[in-house]
């Protein structure tokens, strides 16, 4: 007989959960207790359920092993949607514990109840209850089959406090297996003809289930076939940027030579991703529901293809198996897109010279610095911003998986992933970018970073404002300030409070020696930027936003 709790743990360590992320709460106490004597799990304890949620996305992301934070009824389940949502549209395989009320109390208006299938359904891949002590080993294989199957994304599984505190003889369910979708050889077989015939093709890379397998096959193909290959938003690792068919990021602010590259393509294959309007640039290069485009798209999901454009050549398969097949096609003897290739190449080559940006600290040559003095394999964490569109521009990542940001566009992110990268990779740098208004909406798991010894750098732009909304807002309404002005801490004496080594940095020529302390700390770090507000974008500084009508 083992309690529910232990029966939990026992089925979360057979799932290959190596790290749990929690905020305790009373509802699973017994689920606690068996953490007591389980060695394979680390047990971290988060400041709140949103950074213990983004937490866990990140570890999903980064590892494939769908990642695990355990919350507490409503209050605790409420904040831990952030990380929830950040997986679902990321699709990321994560799953999220409830704690619940106890059984009987049902329907009743209890203390902290919630309905998980009301407030998850259209999130999560799946959201189920346990009531019975002996099928918690059948629930979270669920969980973790439904978190991994199609298109990846988030499992919610409640347990209410009674389920867990009882006891049951039950056997530890085997893991259920998950089906990766494979390309039919006839698949390829036309796919191969449509590209041989194609002049102007244009291949985009995104979306979760990746692995360095899949983005080494993607490396060999793009060479063999001296074929440009884009990536979307916040999925820049996919392929190596130095690699010679690395033609840009198809994100925000797209560089105008591969927008009208994908706006004239005869052939767009899209990898892993469901276009979206950033990556089609609100629908305008790619115009659903029928573009002009020959469209081919590759995905694990029959439901992300057709959605929204008529696909003419649609593959259900994972990235990886899809990538394996993509690297076996032979490339024709004559590539009529070469020159396109070479042409995309020398103008995102040209991109990376940054453009001066007003202030005392420039973002750009901040960035260009971390992207020439960081090791390879670094990790690079971000949450939304402004700041971040420096990053996205000026950063070149050199391999996957070093880009952890959220596609959802969440604020607070860059923090809570730089934490969990730290531990699923102890031995590589770790690096989180954020904004002032970002870092203070999961800031205070700089505690986190400290409790558990964490090495990482945070690294602040502080310009004293919430930059995106004020770009937009003095674009559409110039000189109508209002909601967007922030008062901030001191932020160097904010991190030291916490125990984390902090310095501000007020010329850009500071920056350099600032880094290579901050790396060198035992513990976690602070670099806080002065932004001169001015800039606010890397193409137009304020004033210039300002002086354009609606």
């Amino acid at each position: 007989m083992r309690t529910g709790g232990k029966i939990l743990i026992d089925q979360l360590v057979g799932e290959g959960c190596r790290t749990l992320f929690t905020v305790p709460g009373e509802s699973f106490l017994a689920a606690l207790d068996a953490l007591f004597d389980e060695s394979a799990i680390r047990t971290v304890v988060c400041r709140h359920e949103g950074g213990a949620a983004m937490m866990a996305e990140a570890t999903g992301k980064l590892t494939g092993v769908p990642g695990v934070a355990f919350v507490t009824r409503a209050p605790g389940a409420t904040n831990a949607a952030s990380g929830v949502y950040v997986a679902h549209h990321d699709a990321t395989p994560m799953v999220l514990l409830v704690g619940l009320i106890e059984r009987a109390h049902e329907g009743r208006g209890a203390f902290q109840e919630i309905d998980l299938r009301a407030m998850f359904g259209s999130v999560a891949n799946w959201v189920d209850v346990v009531r019975e002590t002996g099928r918690i080993p059948e629930f979270v294989a669920r969980a973790f089959q439904a978190a991994r199957s199609g298109r990846p994304g988030p499992s919610v599984l409640g347990l209410p406090e009674d389920v867990l505190s009882a006891s049951a003889a039950v056997a530890n369910g085997a893991p259920l297996r998950v089906s990766s979708p494979v390309p039919s050889a006839s698949e390829m077989t036309k796919l191969k003809a449509k590209l041989s015939a194609a002049e102007r093709p244009l291949v985009l890379l995104g979306g979760g289930g990746w692995s360095a397998e899949a983005a080494a096959q993607i490396a060999k193909f793009a060479a063999t076939f001296d074929m440009p290959v884009a990536t979307t938003f916040r999925r820049q690792d996919h392929l190596d940027n130095r690699h010679p068919c690395f033609v840009g990021h198809a994100g925000i602010d797209m560089d105008p030579k591969l927008a009208t590259a994908l706006r004239g393509a005869d052939l767009v294959l899209v990898i892993g991703e469901g276009l979206t309007d950033i990556a089609t640039g609100g629908y305008t290069l790619i115009a659903p529901p029928d573009p002009t485009q020959y469209l081919v798209h590759a995905h694990p999901s029959p439901d992300a293809i057709g959605r929204v454009f008529r696909t003419d050549l649609p593959i259900i398969a994972a990235p990886e198996a899809f990538a394996k097949a993509l690297a076996r096609l032979k490339p024709p003897v004559k590539k009529r897109w070469s020159r396109l290739r070479r042409d995309l190449r020398a103008a995102y080559e040209r991109s990376l010279k940054p453009v001066p940006t007003p202030g005392s600290v420039r973002l750009e040559e901040v960035i260009a610095t971390l992207s020439r003095e960081l090791p390879d394999d670094a990790i690079v964490t971000n949450g939304a911003g402004n700041y971040a569109g420096f990053l996205h521009r000026y950063f070149q990542f050199k391999g996957w998986p070093t880009q952890l940001g959220p596609t959802s566009g969440s604020m607070g992110y860059g923090l809570p992933a730089a934490i969990a990268a730290k531990l699923a990779f102890p031995e590589r740098a770790v690096i989180a970018l954020a904004g002032d208004g970002c870092l203070l909406m999961t800031g205070q798991e700089l505690a986190t970073a400290t409790q558990y010894g964490l090495p990482i750098v945070v690294i602040v732009a502080n310009n004293s404002m919430y930059g995106t909304i004020r770009m937009h807002q003095e674009r559409l309404y110039p000189g109508r300030v209002v909601g967007t002005t922030l008062v901030n801490p001191d932020f160097v004496a904010f991190a030291r409070s916490f125990g984390v080594v902090a310095e501000r940095v007020e010329a850009t020529a500071a920056f350099l020696p600032a880094l290579k302390r901050a790396l060198a700390a035992e513990g976690p770090a602070l670099i806080e930027l002065r932004i001169d507000p001015e800039a606010i974008s890397v193409r137009r500084t304020l004033s210039q936003i300002r002086g354009k009508s609606p």
